[in-house]
């Protein structure tokens, strides 16, 4: 098996880091994960700036592990896998798998998501894709907890597939034992008070994006933020076909 792995955190993070270790004694692992942090950069590409390669490590498989390779990339996590894919792999993988996030990317959160979008880029591309986050933002944050899930999940995934054109979006909470696994829909909600305004020593104003995540659904025990919030390993399965389908007749009145 080849597993590829990107982040939106930089290959340095901790969390694609724990998520190697998680993973590699299943498979060869091949990461091309960005330089520095790209957070927020959801399907972003680098269209107007050269992107760089660095080969980090290169380890043989050995004692039970497989493989492992390890390339920096300038460039964004959708451009990561697609320098994966086009230059850098020695074969196409199994699986494509982004995180492990720091922080949740639940709900509609999951639009604005580098990690998510890793997971978007390589269902596109036709292979089985999974992201993985943890509400625990903290660089040094222990992603322990989630071992046994993750291993879980990729493997159901191995075994069953999934659907042409369906990735799957996973948050956990920063809980050191879960209750389970449950099955979600996406929440809704929006961001409120984005904008935090400053004065410049200069005598400009300038804005930090902040904010806080209000959700339209708190209550709803079907969505993945009410799950992540109760000690659950949240799965929402996402599909790359924004149609509604249900709004096609309606509109065909225009045609006529």
């Amino acid at each position: 098996m080849l597993f590829l792995l990107s982040n939106d955190d930089g290959y340095q993070a901790s969390g694609i880091n724990q998520l190697i270790e998680m993973l590699r004694p299943m498979a060869d692992i091949f990461v091309v994960a960005p330089d520095s942090a790209r957070s927020g950069a959801s399907l972003s590409i680098s269209a107007h700036t050269p992107v760089r390669n660095r080969l980090i490590r290169s380890e043989d498989a050995s004692d039970g592990l497989g493989s492992l390779t390890v390339w920096s990339c300038s460039g964004t996590p959708d451009d990561c896998v697609k320098m994966a894919f086009e230059k850098l792999l020695p074969r196409r993988p199994d699986l494509v798998i982004g995180g492990i996030n720091h922080g949740d990317n639940c709900a509609i959160n999951a639009h604005y998501s580098g990690t998510v979008g890793i997971a978007i880029e390589g269902c596109m591309k036709g292979v089985p894709s999974i992201a993985f986050s943890n509400a625990n933002p903290c660089a040094d944050a222990d992603f322990s907890a989630m071992t046994v899930y993750v291993k879980q999940i990729v493997q159901q995934v191995l075994a069953q597939g999934l659907p042409n054109g369906t990735f799957l979006n996973v948050n956990a909470g920063d809980y050191p034992q879960y209750k389970g696994i449950r099955i979600c829909k996406m929440g809704m909600g929006e961001w409120r008070q984005e904008w935090q305004e400053a004065i410049h020593p200069h005598g400009w104003t300038y804005y930090w994006i902040a904010g806080y995540y209000d959700p339209a659904n708190p209550d709803d025990e079907q969505t993945d933020t009410w799950a992540m919030q109760h000690e659950y390993v949240a799965i929402t399965p996402i599909k790359l076909d924004f149609t509604d389908y249900d709004s096609i007749a309606k509109l065909q009145e225009l045609e006529k």
